[in-house]
């Protein structure tokens, strides 16, 4: 059976990270697991508190799945707390590298509220080393980097300290909080040192759609998972987050909720 692991922040809206996680596995006929790292108390509009879960607790959740069954991919999301980092880093030195990891490096919530500790930056460059995938939005390049990616020139520097400084296999670094057209940048290690290819976007109107950075990276996740190589899953799961983000719905006060195949509207 094949299936696909989140490790991630508890959202209880379900419109965003572990529970929207698992709706995107299932969209794509995969089986969805669970690791919890934080509870939170949000609704619609925003988050207004973050208790991370035990460290030691993250830890033994993983050890424990794990041992009795390995994932088909995997993707790690908001980890919160430097010491949850450690753990996470700890627990998945037992994985194959043949399994593809997808991190979506979350620093921040939209409306500002921290998904990481400062403190943690560091160890989470040491947990992307090896991944296949980082997937950070501009301003999670900038910051991690310390690079301005204002220019594609300044994010192709960006997406090269994800390569040779983090050790990430590959970076898309998402161009949605650009100015005029959102294009992504994927960059990918290769013989010859780097390639990078422009994906470009088209700004959707409307307000805005809680869950996008979660869906994408979730269905990438889901693309490996079902063999698919990198650019295509990347590509699909782009085709896929827009198709959602077309038919979003508000079922609050808040932003817009995405909506995946077979849910009803």
């Amino acid at each position: 059976m094949r299936s696909a692991l989140t490790i991630a922040g508890s959202d209880p809206t379900g419109g965003a990270g572990l529970q929207a996680d698992l709706q995107v596995f299932r969209s794509h006929g995969l089986h969805g697991a669970g690791v919890t790292t934080a509870l939170t108390l949000q609704d619609s509009a925003k988050i207004h508190k973050v208790m991370p879960v035990f460290p030691s607790l993250v830890l033994e959740q993983l050890r424990v799945l794990l041992r009795d069954f390995i994932p088909t991919a995997l993707k790690v999301g908001m980890l919160y707390s430097d010491d949850i980092v450690l753990n996470v880093t700890r627990a998945l030195g037992a994985l194959d590298e043949q399994t593809p990891v997808v991190v979506d490096p979350l620093l921040a919530a939209s409306d500002g509220t921290p998904l990481l500790e400062r403190r943690a930056w560091g160890s989470l460059q040491r947990l992307m080393q090896g991944c296949r995938l980082a997937t950070p939005n501009l301003i999670e390049a900038e910051q991690l980097t310390g690079t301005d990616v204002s220019t594609r020139v300044g994010c192709e520097r960006a997406a090269r300290v994800f390569l040779d400084d983090f050790g990430c296999r590959a970076v898309l670094v998402k161009g949605g909080h650009r100015e005029g057209a959102p294009d992504d940048l994927l960059a990918e290690r290769s013989v010859d040192g780097a390639t990078f290819a422009w994906l470009s976007g088209t700004r959707l109107e409307g307000a805005p759609v809680h869950g996008t950075g979660c869906a994408l990276s979730a269905a990438i996740t889901a693309g490996l998972a079902l063999g698919q190589d990198l650019a295509e899953a990347v590509e699909a799961a782009r085709h896929f987050v827009r198709d959602a983000i077309e038919s979003a719905r508000a079922p609050g006060a808040g932003a817009r909720f995405l909506v995946l195949p077979g849910q009803v509207l």
